[in-house]
């Protein structure tokens, strides 16, 4: 197992060579074969693969032109953060100050906040340079961007204008204060200002995330050039969406709608109707067709609302609760999310709790966390039984860990933002068929695929 005491160095190093090990089984080589073909010695194989030798630059170069892998495959995420919590002051936020020109002139400051290298996060505190004495979405002063490929909460701190365009292209503004929020869609144009009635420059902070798009998905559509916009089903409406998953489903098993029929005791002309998405199929009906294609129901089933690609929500409108029940620590308030990415949740949290040494927050997301309020709290956490504990000041963000026990304590607000990154959905799914037994190795390869002395 993986010690967080280690060094990073250390840490890294292991997790590459179980990496590689891992490669080897993927492709049915042992380390014997392995040398062999990249012409270096047993020794240094066995070397990489226990990690006590850096994996060289000149073997991955070599694996990559005779075996059918990517120079990517052989480059793990490295952990930032072993005590599963990474920590940026708002001092160290300020060194990273950068203004940001739009037509000649001082548009945004940006400040980076919290990040991890493990993380799917890219926060950054933005203040608005542009001023504006309208609320006029066509004003000359406002200059738009193109959108951007990652999704985006948004806390909104003073006066602020949010500009963005609607799903008909035309221009929009919405009048934004203190507590407010909104998630917007990537690739959605949209720009910031200040309204001139603020006694100081409107902040937000622009939370962007990658979801599953990003990373090794992004690389595989890449390799297959234009063939890669297929895979995008029309998901304008809910009928739509139904009648693109059954076509992409029944396509991909090669069965016609003919043998469909036969298959389901359904039709020709209602199968038809459903393709053509002119009806939705009953859930009965979806479960003789999921049955006949070999598949779930849950992968013909279109998400059940389709939402705007930018969601706002004022904080007089928002909902609160206090938790735990027993305790009551917290008060949280549901700020901006969208149905489309279930597993992103945005809170503003009350702190109401100053010394209760209960952990009692711990979930399977990434967290980020910002100290919105103007006094210190603390954060408490555990990780392989070592408790830890640190002030988080005023402006300060943070960086927790999916399943890091922790909690804060103080009378303080935090804004806090979780997001899935790549596990939470399918792939936890495909590791909760793996088995929890199995989960180490799926993990970090522990071992060769096979016993070279033989197994009964």
């Amino acid at each position: 197992m993986l010690d967080p005491r280690n060094s990073l160095e250390d840490l890294n190093r292991l997790r590459a060579a179980s990496n590689f090990l891992g490669i080897l089984n993927d492709i049915k080589r042992r380390p014997e074969d392995a040398a062999k073909e990249l012409d270096v010695s047993l020794e240094l194989i066995n070397s990489i693969i226990k990690g006590d030798t850096d994996l060289p630059q000149d073997i991955i170069e070599k694996a990559i032109k005779i075996w059918p892998v990517n120079k990517r495959d052989f480059f793990i995420i490295e952990d930032d953060c072993p005590k599963g919590i990474k920590i940026m002051s708002s001092k160290d936020s300020e060194k990273t100050s950068r203004i940001m020109y739009r037509a000649g002139k001082p548009y945004y400051e940006y400040r980076d906040t919290a990040m991890s290298k493990s993380a799917p996060f890219r926060p950054e505190w933005i203040l608005e340079l542009c001023s504006v004495t309208d609320n006029d979405s066509e004003n000359n002063s406002v200059q738009w961007n193109n959108g951007h490929f990652l999704h985006q909460f948004t806390y909104f701190i003073g006066n602020v204008n949010f500009y963005y365009k609607d799903k008909d292209g035309k221009k929009q503004t919405a009048v934004m204060n203190t507590g407010d929020s909104m998630y917007i869609t990537p690739f959605v144009p949209h720009t910031f200002a200040t309204r001139s009635d603020s006694k100081s420059k409107g902040l937000i902070l622009a939370l962007t995330y990658g979801g599953k798009l990003t990373g090794e998905p992004q690389q595989e559509l890449s390799s297959m050039h234009n063939l890669g916009s297929e895979f995008a089903l029309d998901f304008s409406s809910i009928k739509s969406a139904s009648g693109s998953l059954l076509k992409f489903h029944r396509k991909i098993s090669s069965i016609s709608l003919e043998e469909l029929a036969k298959r389901t005791d359904i039709s020709l002309k209602e199968l038809e109707s459903f393709e053509s998405s002119s009806l939705i199929p009953e859930f009965s009906q979806l479960q003789k067709i999921a049955t006949a294609l070999t598949i779930n129901v849950r992968d013909l089933l279109p998400n059940d609302k389709i939402e705007n690609k930018v969601i706002i929500k004022n904080h007089k409108d928002t909902k609160t609760w206090f938790y735990p029940e027993n305790t009551k620590s917290y008060e949280f308030r549901e700020l901006a999310s969208t149905t489309a990415l279930s597993f992103s949740k945005s809170f503003e949290v009350d702190l109401l709790n100053s010394s209760d040494s209960e952990l009692d927050l711990e979930f399977g997301l990434h967290q980020y966390v910002y100290n919105i309020g103007e006094t210190p709290i603390t954060l408490n956490w555990e990780i392989n039984e070592i408790k830890y504990s640190e002030d988080i000041y005023p402006n300060d963000s943070l960086y927790i860990k999916p399943f890091i026990k922790h909690s804060f304590r103080g009378n303080g607000k935090i804004l806090i933002l979780r997001v899935a990154g790549k596990i939470p959905g399918d792939s936890q799914r495909e590791l909760s068929i793996v088995g929890k037994e199995h989960t180490k190795r799926a993990i970090s390869e522990t071992m060769p695929w096979f016993d070279k002395k033989g197994k009964s």
